[in-house]
């Protein structure tokens, strides 16, 4: 049944069954009841307010299963199959907030994971979300590609201090807060106030600490939190050339027709002297494996709002506009679940209720 209580059709329900059983796939069923610890702490707090919280006796915070992927992983990085080639289908309901209301809707996907052939591994998930898309009847949808990885290399190669690599990389896929601190650093001074120098500001500490009864030996004392502070500012004052910034903003605004648009991105990146070769001929590689079925666009901007994914990443959106399967390279994620040696892995997820929308419209 999907999220407006009408059921899916019980043959291409069969199928979609079918297909997560394939070859070489377990299939596997996540608890309903989860830890709601690590999805704060991997997907932030606006993911967070999506979750259906519960508290244990203990104090513990649970919420319901709003995806398969974190706890099939977990479990895998748990198991003596840990670092070995495992593929893992899924079918069933997750549980999410959205503005309306509770919802509670089927969702399907793949997940391959340590697969000795990453771009091979990518490959089948495309093969995957296509055949889905196929069981629901679904001939006009759009594919958009990203490339995480392409954004990071990028990053690597422009002049800026190292200090503000990993804040402009942490803020990619979320457009607003990205251009917020790109504005922000084309302000003199990154937009940061004169700092005082350490005696006053030392002082200013002290007087401070004193007014708020707070001990001047116990804890951080004055010197240390005046130190911490102005090493703080001048990580923060370290300048970023405009002209850095203006690549950025142009590379950012790239999107169109994949091959078209790759093309802008490379010739963007000659001229800056950065050496993007390697995640260009990926991409351009994959474009290959949607065929001629759907038109595929790359969106320079385009990641989900999640740090931990890597490489090439895609959506698929159908005639309403409704995204209808997502997904990509992910190894980073078993990196933050605790994997002490890179685990290459990819996957996606297929929205049951928009496909079924889709194959009644």
């Amino acid at each position: 049944m999907n999220g407006d209580g009408q059921r899916v059709d019980a043959e291409r329900l069969a199928r979609l069954g079918a297909l997560v059983e394939g070859e070489g796939v377990t299939r596997v069923a996540a608890p309903l009841l989860l830890p709601a610890g690590p999805y704060f702490d991997l997907a932030g707090e606006e993911f967070g307010r999506r979750l259906l919280l519960t508290s244990g006796g203990d104090g513990s915070e649970y919420c319901l299963r709003p995806d398969f992927t974190l706890p099939i992983v977990t479990d895998y990085l748990k198991s003596a199959e840990a670092g070995k080639p495992a593929a893992f289908g899924y079918l069933g309901p997750i549980f999410r907030q959205r503005r309306a209301g509770v919802i509670e809707v089927d969702q399907a996907g793949l997940e391959l994971l340590a697969q000795p052939d990453a771009d091979a591994a990518l490959d089948r998930v495309f093969g995957f979300a296509r055949k889905t898309l196929e069981i629901f009847n679904v001939r006009n949808a759009v594919v958009r590609l990203g490339g995480v990885g392409l954004f990071e290399a990028l990053l690597a190669g422009l002049d800026m201090p190292d200090v503000w690599r990993p804040r402009i990389r942490n803020r990619f896929g979320h457009a607003e807060a990205l251009a917020r601190l790109l504005d922000r650093l084309a302000l003199p001074g990154n937009g940061k106030a004169q700092t005082p120098d350490r005696a006053t500001l030392v002082e200013q500490v002290t007087e401070q600490m004193v007014a708020a009864g707070l001990s001047l030996a116990d804890g951080r004392g004055p010197e240390e939190i005046a130190d911490r502070y102005l090493e703080q500012q001048a990580l923060d004052a370290a300048l970023v050339p405009a002209a850095t910034l203006e690549l950025l903003r142009q590379y950012l605004a790239i999107a169109g027709e994949a091959g078209e648009a790759l093309g802008h991105v490379e010739a963007l990146a000659g001229r800056a002297g950065v050496d993007v070769a390697a995640p260009l001929a990926t991409l351009r590689r994959h474009l290959d494996a949607f065929g001629p079925a759907a038109p595929v666009t790359f969106d320079a901007a385009f990641s989900p709002r999640l740090d931990y994914y890597t490489g090439v990443v895609f959506e698929m959106t159908g005639e309403g506009g409704h995204v209808l399967a997502s997904g990509g390279q992910y190894d980073r994620l078993l990196e933050r679940l605790g994997a002490t040696a890179r685990i290459a892995a990819a996957g996606c997820a297929v929205w049951v209720d928009r496909l079924e929308k889709e194959a009644l419209a």
